[in-house]
């Protein structure tokens, strides 16, 4: 049993790596009190911010694995003299990898923590790009796409959690919505950088986000909730130490998490019968809700096929006008981050939804018009339907696309986290893959049709989150899940 643990510790233990250079530099500020308490929450701000930064590397090799299908796919079939069909199995397979990362991602992120479970997630992306970009045919293709698209699976689920578990209670929800808006810079820069290199090149320029974030773990600490959950209680100590700041008072803090644990660890198996009492189901069903509605809204099916549809609206330039979008929902989501803490979670994912019913509608309405109107009025329909899916990227950025990875790492309970936060991410690429697949078929059926779907969905997400979804805003984790009881 000893060496078991041993052995365990043996995985764990180069991948916490607090770090010796901490405790230096919490030697150094006692020294130095007299720099007062301004100095102290620039250091602690400092210590967070460089955590995040570090961590969102993950996220934008998710944007960009997600972008990199759209500018390269006139290329790639060229190149290696693929069908259309086949091209769309490569830019699915990303989705079918997620899932098997998603299925994993609790299980690795619990066992390994949170920082060991990106390093694992950084190894197949790497690998898979490279596969990409020496592809003679399909297969090393396929086999590259479903590599990366595992390292996402596990990332979609493992940042949000960590950057959870690390934040103070009042920067929680922006220093959480810097997932979503790192998903967005990597998707403008797959936008971006595939208007100059080719195919080849784009696929190794990918691999930097995890061969860049893969060194950069080692100079942030573990998750001091993961730690103490381990019973690491030294390390857990010391890294929440260091990411609050050496001259705060962390000891409320530190009794709140090691009381939440205690409770949690008490019952080491929950059985599926417990799953009746509200504490599991109610947050198990918001989480669920959000991430599902969230895909299924369509906003994938109009990132993935904008420059399609684009066309299909009258607009000529539908490359150009994809990477405006790409742009605007980066300066979107970069304001909505600021958001989060001040207006809170609820009220951003009511407009959010509203905005995209709406926008939803509009579109649908310029579609159908096109159809039974004269020619001469078709430029004003152009200009109502890019003003449609402006507004629809602007009001998905606003909300939706951020928060529910926010509240799904914030409401889930401490004993069920990897087992539920695995379905739920699972359930948001599930989403994601019906919503990829049926969108072309769908827009080939009905433009219109198309998008008064997407409303009637936005619509019943409005009412899921007045009458189910609560607030978090200002809330320590230990302080949401007791809400629960």
């Amino acid at each position: 049993m000893s060496s078991e643990i041993a052995a365990e510790d043996g995985l764990r233990k180069p991948l916490l790596h607090t770090g010796s250079w901490y405790r230096m530099a919490g030697m150094g500020s006692r020294q130095s009190s007299i720099m007062g308490s301004s100095i102290q929450i620039i250091r602690e701000s400092i210590s967070i911010f460089l955590c995040v930064s570090i961590v969102a590397l993950g996220p934008i090799q998710f944007g960009f694995t997600c972008g990199y299908s759209n500018p390269t796919q006139a290329d790639v079939i060229k190149d290696l003299g693929l069908t259309i069909s086949e091209f769309s199995i490569f830019g699915s397979l990303a989705n079918v990898g997620a899932m098997v990362g998603a299925i994993a991602s609790g299980q690795i992120a619990e066992y390994i923590g949170r920082k060991g479970s990106l390093m694992v997630a950084s190894i197949p992306n790497i690998i898979g790009w490279l596969a990409i970009s020496f592809a003679k045919d399909s297969s090393f293709l396929f086999m590259g796409r479903l590599l990366a698209g595992f390292g996402v699976g596990i990332i979609s689920y493992t940042v949000p959690v960590y950057i959870a578990e690390i934040a103070p209670q009042n920067m929680r929800g922006s220093l959480g919505a810097v997932n979503q808006l790192s998903i967005t810079i990597g998707i403008m820069l797959a936008y971006l950088m595939g208007l100059f290199l080719p195919w080849r090149m784009l696929a190794i320029f990918g691999t930097l986000p995890c061969l860049v974030l893969m060194p950069g773990l080692f100079f942030i600490p573990e998750s001091p909730r993961w730690l103490a959950k381990m019973g690491m209680n030294e390390d857990f100590e010391t890294s929440l130490q260091v990411l609050r700041g050496f001259e705060t008072d962390i000891s409320t803090e530190v009794n709140e998490i090691k009381r939440s644990v205690a409770s949690s660890s008490k019952r080491t198996a929950i059985k599926f019968s417990e799953f009746k009492r509200k504490r599991y189901w109610y947050p198990l069903t918001v989480g669920i809700g959000l991430l599902m509605l969230q895909q299924l809204s369509g906003i994938n099916g109009v990132l993935f096929y904008s420059s399609s549809i684009f066309l299909s609206a009258g607009i000529s330039s539908g490359k150009a006008a994809t990477f405006g979008i790409g742009t605007i929902q980066v300066i979107v989501t970069g304001i909505a981050t600021t958001l989060v803490d001040n207006a809170g979670r609820r009220i951003l994912l009511l407009v959010s939804s509203s905005l995209m019913t709406a926008s939803s509608l509009l579109v649908a309405v310029a579609f159908f018009l096109k159809d039974v109107l004269p020619e001469s009025s078709h430029s004003v329909l152009e200009i109502l339907a890019l003003a449609g899916l402006v507004i629809l990227v602007v009001g998905f950025s606003v909300g939706l696309g951020a928060i529910p990875w926010v509240m799904m790492s914030e409401i889930l309970p401490v004993s069920i986290k990897s087992l539920a936060g695995s379905v739920a991410t699972l359930a948001n690429w599930l989403s994601a893959t019906v919503v990829t697949l049926t969108a072309n078929m769908l827009l080939t059926w009905s433009s219109g049709g198309t998008f008064t779907i997407y409303a009637l969905v936005s619509a019943f997400t409005v009412a899921f989150i007045a009458m189910w979804v609560p607030e978090t805003k200002g809330k320590t984790l230990e302080e949401i899940q007791w809400s629960f009881r």
